[in-house]
C-alpha cells in the first residue's frame, strides 16, 4: 500500500515542488533585478514587500505540498522586539520553515551558497550575511554585519 501511494503521490508532488521553486526563483529575480548594492544596501519598498509576502507564501505552500503541517504557538516577535532571531539546530531544512513563518528574515549563510543555481538567487533575495570559510577575518566581519543590521532600526529585516 505504501509503495502504491508513493507511486501515485510522488509525480504530482515533484511537479508541484519544481513549479513552486521556479516561481520563487522568478519572484526573487524580479525583486533583485538591477538592485544597487548587491546585499550591501537593504531592499526597500515593493522589493522588500514582494520578497516577504510571496516567498513566505510560496515556502509555506512548498512545505504543505511536501506534507509538513506547522502550527505556531504564541506570538512571533516583530523586528522592533527582536532584530536578531535565533533558531537551532541550523543544520537542516527546518530553518526554511522557520524562515517562512517569520516573514523571510535575512540569515547567516555560507558564501558558496549564493553561487548555487536557482537556490542562490532565492537566497540572495533574502539578503543573507555571507560567511566565507577561506577568509580568516570572516567571523569578525559576520559579527560586525549582524550588529550593524540589528542596530539599523528596521532598515534591514530580522537576522535569523
Amino acid at each position: 500500500q505504501a509503495v502504491l501511494q508513493g507511486i501515485i503521490l510522488l509525480p504530482p508532488r515533484a511537479i508541484c515542488i519544481a513549479f513552486i521553486v521556479l516561481l520563487a526563483w522568478l519572484f526573487a529575480s524580479v525583486a533583485t533585478f538591477r538592485h544597487p548594492g548587491k546585499g550591501s544596501v537593504p531592499l526597500k519598498g515593493w522589493r522588500r514587500r514582494m520578497i516577504q509576502t510571496t516567498l513566505s507564501c510560496l515556502t509555506r505552500t512548498l512545505f504543505s505540498v511536501m506534507g509538513f503541517q506547522v502550527k505556531v504557538k504564541g506570538k512571533i516577535a516583530s523586528l522592533q522586539e527582536a532584530p536578531i532571531f535565533v533558531a537551532a539546530p541550523h543544520s537542516s531544512f527546518f530553518d526554511a520553515i522557520i524562515s517562512a513563518l517569520t516573514g523571510m528574515p535575512s540569515m547567516v549563510s555560507r558564501a558558496e551558497n549564493l553561487s548555487t543555481p536557482v537556490f542562490g538567487t532565492i537566497l540572495s533575495s533574502l539578503q543573507p550575511v555571507s560567511v566565507s570559510r577561506q577568509d580568516p577575518d570572516s567571523r569578525k566581519n559576520t559579527v560586525t554585519e549582524i550588529t550593524k543590521r540589528a542596530l539599523s532600526k528596521g532598515q534591514w529585516p530580522q537576522v535569523i
